[in-house]
């Protein structure tokens, strides 16, 4: 995983006006803002109007949430970003997905997955090498999914592309109940 020291430091949550103050509230775990959201925070129209996409992307997608999760997870380890990738490891895990899951994430599409979710995996693939999806994993992702669930598909990997480029470039500490925190 890269390891960035923090580039852009926590905003001051104080000096929000109301608008910043409900997003930082909406974006709690164990009563403390998420330190994704304490640096993004800085910019809060940036966040507002990237939140509506994301919260479809996690939220109302057509995908199942196993499912996107693993693309999530995928395009997270191939970026090497440790936030993005210790945060959806426990989202993941909510949704259905075991240790043995995460642990063929990290390998990739021939760790052992049905052809479905190989398929996934390889779009993740296939995205970040080929910012395309090659036909052969596009024909049997169709094999399943709707118009509106490869759309959706493409969209989520490239939603958590940008959020781990992100996360990387800004160096946003991993918050301290996730596990990774612990070992650093």
């Amino acid at each position: 995983m890269i390891a960035s020291k923090q580039r852009i430091p926590f905003c001051d949550l104080s000096k929000l006006d109301a608008e910043g103050r409900q997003m930082a509230e909406r974006a709690t775990v164990n009563g403390q803002v998420l330190n994704i959201f304490k640096v993004l925070l800085n910019h809060p129209r940036l966040v507002r109007n990237w939140g509506r996409f994301g919260n479809y992307i996690l939220q109302g997608s057509t995908l199942p949430a196993r499912e996107r999760e693993i693309a999530i997870l995928r395009i997270g380890w191939l970026n090497q970003a440790p936030y993005e990738w210790e945060q959806h490891v426990l989202i993941g895990k909510r949704v259905g997905l075991t240790d043995e899951d995460v642990e063929k994430i990290k390998k990739g599409p021939s760790a052992g997955w049905n052809r479905h979710e190989r398929a996934i995996v390889q779009a993740a693939d296939d995205l970040f090498e080929k910012s395309v999806v090659l036909d052969e994993t596009w024909q049997v992702l169709s094999e399943n999914y709707n118009t509106q669930q490869l759309m959706d598909l493409v969209f989520s990997i490239g939603q958590y592309n940008l959020v781990s480029w992100a996360l990387n470039s800004f160096g946003v500490p991993l918050d301290d109940f996730l596990p990774g925190a612990q070992k650093s």
